[in-house]
């Protein structure tokens, strides 16, 4: 059974810091793709960084520059870095594991998913 759990979550005001965490356990990180998630009330769910193929990381514009993904094999755990929190990051980040391409109108999915860390950005 894989379990991916996630921690690091708070509350922190406008162009604080954070780093979320996301340790497996049944799964190893390795060199496989991994991405972080969030959402918040009322929002569809948002990628906002991933290692795909090439461990090339990936981010959307909304985030570039401030979050940083990475992995640490040895402790089988991967991270978000978050800088310059904004108030609209508020949101439940949640990281998933093992992805697989479905097709060309869907893009990627992933296998595993974790319950999720909260992150709250006051002004």
């Amino acid at each position: 059974q894989v379990t991916l759990v996630e921690s690091g979550g708070g509350s922190v005001q406008a162009g604080g810091s954070l780093r979320l965490s996301c340790s497996a356990s049944g799964y190893t990180f390795g060199s496989n793709c991994f991405g972080w998630f969030r959402q918040a009330p009322g929002k569809e769910r948002e990628q906002v960084g991933n290692f795909y193929q090439m461990d090339t990381p990936w981010y959307p514009a909304s985030v570039k520059g401030r979050f940083t993904v990475s992995r640490d094999s040895a402790k089988n755990t991967v991270y978000l870095e978050m800088k310059n929190l904004k108030p609209e990051d508020t949101a439940r980040y949640i990281c998933a594991a093992d992805c697989y391409y479905i097709d060309y109108d869907s893009g990627w999915d992933y296998t595993y998913w974790g319950q999720g860390t909260q992150v709250t950005v006051s002004s």
